[in-house]
């Protein structure tokens, strides 16, 4: 019986660690061929020099079980860099089919005391490194189709977080960041449906580098950091992130397109767009500042304290 992704090729960015890495070896498990993408520095705030070694170990651990892989060592925040991924997996198995966009960084701060160094980079890398490594992507795909290929395949799953869905004091950043991939996603979804590419976005939680500390600090979750007593996985390990990367890039997902989906621990939660909660109308030709203190100050006192935007369902999710 074939594998679900035989005969495709696929990028995974930031693999050579934590949630890509997971990712990496099950679309490989899954029959694709990988290019595993990491600029290997060992700090999550991308400081430190670069190295091959994670890749490499990556790509390595993919071939030993049989399948097929090659190591990448570039920031896919530089543009040109992002050009020779795309072009490596083409030459390398003569064609790009999925691309899983996953690299990132974390410089933590409040919005009043972040420097201007701190916003820029985390914005780089995450949503500057999505829109690079789809661009090349997007072009090799238009490309194809544009030569009268048939049946172009093409699989986008980009990685934002919950931190945009309701917010992240200390991660202004980062949050903002993650929003915009959501946007990037949607706008992509759009503009290669054409082609026969999807692109989707995913907000996962999981168990890495980048968030031990934070998920340390909950008791709830801290519980779940060693397997169970059964021999159970961690609630939060990246492997109940990637089988759900694997299905985005198959074939049984062509009918998934900019969507939106959260997923730990076993769960996976199908996030619709914002929907409009509640409406006022003007009694005159315009509104007047009167007229809104009297309609939207009620509305908002009657909401509970302290509820922000998507609040209430990221609260549901964190429950369930």
């Amino acid at each position: 019986m074939s594998l679900p992704l035989e005969g495709l090729s696929a990028i995974v960015t930031g693999a050579g660690r934590g949630l890509g890495r997971a990712e990496a070896l099950e679309l490989a498990r899954l029959g694709a061929a990988v290019v595993v993408n990491d600029y290997g520095q060992p700090g999550r705030d991308g400081s430190g020099a670069a190295s091959a070694a994670p890749a490499d170990e990556v790509a390595a651990e993919i071939r030993a079980a049989g399948g097929r892989a090659v190591a990448h060592l570039g920031d896919v925040s530089d543009f040109e860099t992002a050009r020779a991924l795309v072009d490596l997996a083409v030459a390398e198995f003569g064609k790009l089919d999925v691309l899983v966009n996953n690299a990132g960084i974390l410089r933590d701060r409040m919005v009043f005391s972040m420097s201007e160094d701190e916003w820029d980079s985390v914005v780089r890398v995450h949503l500057k490194g999505h829109f690079n490594t789809t661009h090349f992507a997007a072009v090799h795909w238009r490309g194809r189709a544009k030569a009268g290929e048939s049946g172009v395949y093409g699989r986008i799953v980009n990685t934002s977080s919950e931190a945009f869905l309701a917010g992240s004091a200390g991660q202004p950043n980062y949050a903002a960041a993650k929003g915009g991939i959501v946007g990037l996603t949607t706008s992509t979804a759009l503009a290669l449906a054409r082609y026969g590419v999807t692109a989707n976005v995913i907000c996962p939680r999981a168990r890495t580098r980048m968030t031990e500390d934070v998920f340390a600090a909950i008791p709830a979750i801290k519980r779940g950091a060693e397997p169970t007593a059964e021999g159970g996985l961690d609630p939060l390990s990246p492997d109940h992130v990637a089988p759900l990367v694997g299905y985005l890039a198959s074939p049984a997902a062509s009918g998934v397109n900019g969507q939106l989906l959260v997923v730990h621990g076993g769960m996976v939660a199908v996030v619709d767009r914002p929907r409009v909660s509640a409406k006022f109308d003007t009694a005159k030709e315009a509104f007047t500042y009167e007229e809104l203190d009297g309609l939207l100050t009620p509305h908002y006192a009657s909401r509970p304290a302290g509820e922000t935007f998507a609040a209430a369902e990221v609260l549901a999710l964190k429950k369930g």
